[in-house]
């Protein structure tokens, strides 16, 4: 659990305080206003953040496993580098943010905004996206293998170099999607 409560991690932010390399593990801060706060390098395994605005947050190297993040704002927000398995970030809105190189097993980002995302390089082995929305975003060299896009809007995606055996993407829109060099051995269109 975490070292810190709810309270004191409130009272941190309202201070200027860093919250980076901290145990957060467990944490309830759902509902807030976390603008602009730096996790870089936290522990928020099985936080829940549910609805709360974490637009341009930075979450960097952070371990966010099994974090619950449904319907929270995460525009601009960084990722590169985190560790999200089985992490729940159904209905969020994650346009333009970054999880470059990010662990993603697993994740459910089900109803999901993901317009202009950059997802390169990261592991997005068995991902749920269906009904997504993902135009323009990057997933050059990404691992999608057995990845679920069913009913997504991959218009103008760039998966060039990315992985997609098994990859399920029945009835996905892919207008202008770049798929050059990607690797598509059994994906299901």
């Amino acid at each position: 659990m975490a070292a810190l409560s709810r309270e004191e991690i409130l009272k941190k932010i309202s201070q200027g305080e860093s919250l980076e390399n901290l145990d957060m593990s467990g944490i309830d801060l759902s509902y807030e206003n976390l603008k602009g706060v730096s996790f870089a390098g936290s522990n928020l395994s099985e936080a829940h953040m549910q609805n709360a605005n974490l637009e341009n947050a930075n979450f960097s190297g952070a371990s966010l496993d099994r974090i619950f993040l449904f319907g929270a704002n995460l525009i601009n927000a960084n990722f590169d580098n985190a560790g999200l398995v089985d992490a729940n970030l159904q209905d969020t809105n994650l346009e333009k943010a970054s999880f470059v190189n990010a662990n993603l097993y697993h994740i459910k980002l089900f109803g999901a905004q993901m317009e202009s995302t950059n997802f390169e390089k990261a592991n997005l082995e068995t991902a749920r996206f269906k009904r997504g929305i993902l135009r323009s975003a990057s997933f050059r060299g990404a691992k999608l293998i057995d990845a679920h896009l069913e009913r997504t809007d991959l218009r103008d995606a760039d998966f060039s170099g990315a992985d997609l055996s098994g990859a399920h993407l029945t009835m996905a829109k892919t207008d202008g999607a770049n798929f050059q060099g990607a690797k598509t051995d059994g994906m299901k269109k």
